[in-house]
């Protein structure tokens, strides 16, 4: 029993000496890791925003298919066989050039057959008119009485009412005759072509569309909450595809006084200079109409944290995470930027996405890409 005793007495003499120098080791108070020993949380560079100075503009966006501000879409006025195609797509003609020639066939008798009718018409009128000028003479020499002058009068006016009826057949047939001769009604390049020679065409079958390239036409909509940012002559500067990394402008020509029942949308109508015809029909544009613009600091709207009454964004600054309470401005939709008016300066580091979970006051280090390549790849 004294062994045991004794070296029962000499463990804890040494715990207390071990006790005794780790609390001198600590100045007497509790320990504490130090900051060369804290684990900093890596944060990718995808997720970080940098704010940045530049302008930023405001209002609805607004999509639609480029067309012709002026398209003629030609049709046959008569019926016949298509004996030669003068035009094709992708040229160029004037107003009233030919396009295509059709048969005249039964035309051309008609239109002969009107023309004599229209000599024989004026030979009857000038003999009615004769006979009633002597009949005039005689009334006025008292060799007829007025009673016999009325037949000359009749004859003078059927003869009248047939001459013009004759010339009225004649322009009938004459325009007919004209009308197998296929002419664009307006200045610009034919983008369709339906019918080639040997066709047979009916009456109003479509044969050639000629569109004027100079100017085009976007056709859009907007939200009727955002009707009151659209106003006539307002710019819009859009995007083509076919087109990377142009823009365009155009403006608002034309609103509608409607609005879709269906979507609540008003239609709008954009007109867009293209004289040196680069913009084709058909093209899908997106855009957006500018109703505020400013220079101020901008980010991305996903940097700002509005879970909370007062927006804030996340700042990385001296190696920590903090919450810090910001002004914003105007919000460029189809940009996805968003105006900071105070709170952060130019060049400060913001969290996106799910580095806004971090909680404030954590150590954060931002990965670059290098940090993330594979260990074989850093030693080579």
């Amino acid at each position: 029993m004294k062994h045991m005793f004794r070296r029962s007495s000499r463990r804890s003499s040494t715990a207390l000496v071990l006790s005794t120098l780790a609390i001198a080791a600590c100045g007497g108070g509790e320990a504490a890791p130090s900051d060369s020993t804290t684990v900093a949380t890596t944060v990718g560079a995808e997720n970080i925003a940098i704010v940045t100075s530049g302008t930023i503009e405001s209002g609805p966006t607004v999509s639609g298919t480029i067309l012709p501000e002026r398209e003629a879409s030609v049709r046959a006025q008569v019926g016949g066989s298509v004996l030669q195609i003068y035009q094709d797509q992708g040229q160029a003609v004037r107003a009233g050039q030919t396009l295509a020639r059709v048969d005249a066939g039964g035309l051309q008798d008609v239109f002969l057959s009107a023309r004599s009718g229209v000599t024989s018409a004026v030979n009857n009128a000038d003999i009615a008119r004769r006979e009633l000028e002597r009949a005039e003479k005689l009334l006025a020499a008292g060799a007829i009485a007025e009673r016999d002058i009325e037949q000359a009068r009749r004859n003078s006016i059927a003869a009248s009412a047939a001459l013009a009826d004759a010339r009225a057949r004649l322009a009938t047939a004459q325009k007919q005759v004209g009308n197998t001769v296929v002419t664009s009604p307006i200045n610009g390049v034919v983008s369709e072509r339906g019918v080639s020679a040997g066709d047979v065409v009916q009456p109003g079958a479509a044969m050639f569309t000629v569109v004027d390239p100079r100017s085009m036409r976007l056709e859009g909509a907007v939200p009727a909450e955002q009707l009151s940012q659209v106003r006539l002559g307002a710019p819009v500067t859009f995007t083509v595809n076919g087109y990377p990394g142009r823009t365009f402008t155009g403006r608002v020509t034309r609103v509608n006084p409607t609005a879709d029942p269906a979507t609540r949308q008003v239609r709008i109508v954009i007109s867009i200079p293209n004289a040196e015809g680069r913009l084709v029909g058909g093209l899908f544009a997106t855009g957006r109409l500018a109703s505020e613009s400013r220079t101020g600091m901008v980010v991305p709207v996903t940097a700002v944290d509005s879970r909370m009454n007062t927006p804030a964004v996340f700042r990385v600054k001296g190696g920590r995470v903090e919450r810090v309470p910001v002004q914003l401005g105007i919000r460029d939709e189809g940009a996805e930027r968003i105006e900071i008016q105070s709170g952060v300066q130019v060049g400060d580091t913001l969290l996106l996405g799910a580095a806004q979970g971090i909680t404030p006051g954590t150590v954060v280090r931002v990965s670059t890409p290098s940090d993330r390549a594979p260990s074989g790849a850093r030693g080579q």
